[in-house]
């Protein structure tokens, strides 16, 4: 299912990923299993749809990220993680709810707007660090952007695979990338493949508006999936 969301939308799977996961192995286990697995369909991905990657894009919000990702986690040490969620699902609720309205048509970016790219990668930096998700702030971008269903895959799949894999020498460098963990991941192959390809066709189909609209869908069930487990946590 994680996969299958990531290869058709291109972000997303984590959130499903580790919750499930962590019903039938330690957390600790399930988060270095996730980012194997981001690895492998970023990989892929960049590697079937590298003519849609807008590399530029992917390149400066990866460099913003790198920025912003110590600030989160001196957030993250200084203010409550419950916070932080409600923070970040509050400006998702909002800014979702107002491009919904049609009112963010007449604002979006025909080229890469270097000030934008700078904030919502280091947003995702921040994000990242605090809360776990780069994602969100990536998406707001490419809604801005307006890229298709296609080139929004492949760009994100640019930016995730670099980023993934600096978590993975992380939790390399911090034994949890132990060897019960590659075990699982060789075990999660078999049903990845599939879900890869489906997910690739699912999102050949997406064309114009729709997927905009899917998108602000995703980021609203996000921020109430936020919401939740802030509230939980509180």
């Amino acid at each position: 299912m994680a996969t299958l969301i990531r290869s058709t939308f291109g972000f997303g799977e984590a959130l499903v990923a580790v919750p499930l996961l962590a019903l039938i192995m330690p957390v600790q286990e399930a988060a270095p299993l996730a980012v194997l697995l981001s690895i492998t369909v970023a990989a892929i991905v960049v590697a079937q749809d590298w003519r849609k990657i807008h590399f530029r894009s992917a390149g400066g919000l990866l460099l913003a990220t790198a920025l912003g990702t110590p600030v989160g986690l001196l957030l993250l040490r200084l203010l409550p993680a419950s916070a932080l969620r409600l923070g970040l699902a509050v400006f998702l609720l909002l800014y979702c709810l107002w491009s919904l309205t049609g009112r963010a048509d007449a604002r979006h970016l025909d080229r890469d707007h270097g000030f934008l790219l700078a904030v919502c990668g280091f947003l995702a930096g921040v994000c990242g660090g605090a809360c776990g998700m780069n994602g969100p702030p990536l998406v707001v971008y490419g809604t801005l952007r307006r890229w298709s269903a296609q080139h929004f895959r492949a760009t994100l799949q640019a930016y995730f695979l670099p980023a993934s894999l600096m978590v993975a020498i992380g939790y390399r460098a911090a034994g949890l990338w132990t060897p019960s963990v590659t075990h699982n991941y060789l075990l999660s192959l078999p049903v990845l493949l599939p879900a890869l390809l489906l997910g690739r066709f699912l999102n050949s189909r997406i064309r114009g508006n729709a997927f905009q609209r899917i998108l602000y869908l995703g980021l609203i069930a996000v921020a109430l999936l936020l919401l939740l487990r802030s509230s939980l946590s509180g």
